[in-house]
C-alpha cells in the first residue's frame, strides 16, 4: 500500500488544532487531523464549557443565600441529575459536529494518536503517512500522582460526568481546577476538603486576594490542609483514606471520593518525539518565536502543549493557532507570536481575576509604580447584593499613568477585568479612564475608584 502524503498533518482537534487545519485547507493544502479521544478537545468536551454550566447554578445558589431574609424566603434546591442533563446539551453533540465540519472541509480524519517514525513520517491507525508540516496541538492532561493508590483518584473529567454527588470529597491541589470544582461541590452540599503542598491557595495569583478567597471558601464549609503532601490513597469499605505528610506529622483524611487536581502536564508521552527529533521539556514542545520546533523545522506546536511563556487558556490557543497557520501557509518566518495582556480568571464565587504584572514583576521590570489595594465590601455593588467579599489591587506606572496590572476579587471580576484589558491594550492612562462616563451603578464604573 502506498504511503499517503499530506501538506499538513495536525495532531489534536481542540481549539488550536482544528483552527490550523481549517486555515490550511482553506489555503488549498492537503490536510489530515488526528485525535486519540473524542473530537473537539478539552475545552468544549470536558473543560471550560461544561464546567461553566455547573458554575452557573452555584451563582444562583449563592445570590439566593446572600439575599435570604432580604427579599428571598425560599432557597432553591439543586437537582444534580437535571443539571447534568442540561450540561449534556452543550457537550453531547461536540464530537459529531466537530468531525462533520472537518470532513466537510475536506480534511482527512484519524482516530488515534500518531507516533513519530522520523522527522516527517508518522504511524497512525496502522498506516504510515508523511507530511511536509506536522502540527502538535495535543493540549494538556492531568499530572499523575506518583503515590500508591493513585488509581483511586478521580480527575476533572470524572467530576463532569458524576451521576450523583457523594457526601464528601477531597481535592489534592488548590489550583484553578481544585478551587473551581470544590466551590461547585460545596455549594451543592458536599463536605469538601482541599489539600495542597503550598501554604495557601492559587499561588499564581495575588497572595492577599487569594487569602480573602480562601477565607470566603471557609465560610461556605470548605476545609483546607496546607503544607501537606499526599503519600498514599487506600480503599476502605465505603470511603477512601488519604495519607498526608505535613512536616514531621502524618495525617489521615477520609472521603467518599478523591480528586487529583494537582495540575496538568503536556500530552506528549505517546508521540515518541525522539524519533522525530522534536525537543521538549516539562512545559511542552520547545518552540521559537514562530512556534516552530527548535530542532525540527517541519514541526510546529500551538495551544497548551507549546513551551511558551503564555498562559494555558483557550484564547491563547486561538492566537497561537493563527500564528502557526500563517507560518505554514505564508512562509515559516511570516508571523511571530505576540500576545497582548491576557486576563486569567478562577470561576469560584466570588471570582478571582488578574491581568498584567504583580508588584514584584513590575519592580523587576524597572517601573516606578503606584499601588492601590483595598478590601471594599461596603462599596455599593457588593452591598446591594448583601455580599461580603470585594477587593482589588491595581498597579500603575507613575511616569506614564498606564495600568501595568490589575487584580480583582468580586462577583463580577471575570467581566470587570476586561475593562482593564481594554485600557492596557489601548494605552489608556489613568486620567483618560477617570474622564470616561460609564453606566451607573455598575461594576465597570467601579474601576475609576480603583486607580
Amino acid at each position: 500500500m502506498a504511503i499517503e502524503h499530506f501538506d499538513v498533518f495536525v495532531i489534536g482537534t481542540g481549539n488550536a488544532g482544528k483552527h490550523v487545519a481549517y486555515d490550511a485547507v482553506e489555503a488549498g493544502l492537503k490536510v489530515a487531523i488526528a485525535d486519540n479521544r473524542e473530537f473537539g478537545g478539552t475545552c468544549a468536551n470536558r473543560g471550560c464549557d461544561p464546567k461553566k454550566v455547573l458554575v452557573g447554578i452555584t451563582e444562583v445558589l449563592e445570590r439566593s443565600r446572600d439575599l435570604s431574609g432580604k427579599g428571598i424566603d425560599d432557597l432553591p434546591k439543586v437537582n444534580w441529575g437535571d443539571l447534568m442533563k442540561f450540561k449534556e446539551t452543550f457537550t453531547s453533540a461536540v464530537p459529531f459536529t466537530t468531525e462533520r465540519k472537518l470532513k466537510d472541509a475536506g480534511i482527512k480524519l484519524y482516530h488515534q494518536s500518531p507516533k513519530f517514525i522520523d522527522e516527517q513520517t508518522l504511524s497512525v491507525e496502522g498506516k504510515t503517512v508523511t507530511a511536509d508540516k506536522i502540527v502538535i496541538a495535543t493540549g494538556n492532561i492531568p499530572l499523575e500522582l506518583k503515590i500508591p493508590g493513585r488509581e483511586y483518584a478521580h480527575i476533572s473529567d470524572d467530576f463532569l460526568e458524576l451521576k450523583e454527588l457523594p457526601e464528601s470529597m477531597i481535592f489534592i491541589g488548590a489550583g484553578y481546577i481544585g478551587m473551581e470544582f470544590a466551590h461547585i461541590a460545596a455549594r451543592c452540599g458536599v463536605d469538601v476538603t482541599i489539600v495542597d503542598v503550598n501554604d495557601g491557595i492559587l499561588s499564581n495569583f495575588d497572595s492577599q486576594l487569594a487569602k480573602y478567597l480562601q477565607e470566603n471558601s471557609e465560610q461556605i464549609g470548605i476545609n483546607f490542609v496546607f503544607n501537606a503532601r499526599a503519600t498514599a490513597i487506600e480503599k476502605l469499605r465505603k470511603n477512601y483514606r488519604v495519607t498526608l505528610d505535613q512536616g514531621e506529622e502524618s495525617i489521615e483524611l477520609k472521603a467518599e471520593m478523591i480528586f487529583n487536581t494537582a495540575g496538568r502536564v503536556p500530552a506528549i508521552a505517546d508521540l515518541e518525539l525522539e524519533n522525530g527529533n522534536v525537543a521538549f521539556s516539562k512545559k511542552g514542545i520547545e518552540v521559537n518565536e514562530y512556534l516552530q520546533s527548535t530542532t525540527n523545522v517541519n514541526v510546529y506546536a500551538c495551544g497548551d502543549v507549546s513551551d511558551t511563556s503564555t498562559l494555558a487558556l483557550t484564547p491563547i490557543a486561538h492566537q497561537e493557532a493563527r500564528v502557526v497557520a500563517k507560518n505554514i501557509v505564508k512562509g515559516e518566518n511570516y508571523l511571530k507570536l505576540d500576545v497582548p495582556p491576557t486576563p486569567s480568571v478562577v470561576f469560584t464565587q466570588p471570582q478571582l481575576a488578574t491581568v498584567g504584572f504583580n508588584e514584584k514583576e513590575a519592580k523587576e521590570q524597572g517601573y516606578d509604580i503606584v499601588v492601590r489595594e483595598e478590601n471594599v465590601p461596603t462599596w455599593y455593588n457588593s452591598k446591594r447584593m448583601n455580599q461580603n467579599c470585594y477587593a482589588f489591587k491595581t498597579i500603575v506606572d507613575k511616569k506614564t499613568g498606564y495600568i501595568l496590572g490589575a487584580h480583582l476579587l468580586s462577583w463580577d471580576a471575570a467581566e470587570t477585568i476586561n475593562m482593564f484589558v481594554m485600557a492596557m491594550c489601548g494605552k489608556l492612562d489613568v486620567n483618560t479612564l477617570k474622564g470616561m462616563v460609564f453606566t451607573y451603578p455598575s461594576w465597570s464604573n467601579d474601576i475609576k475608584s480603583m486607580i
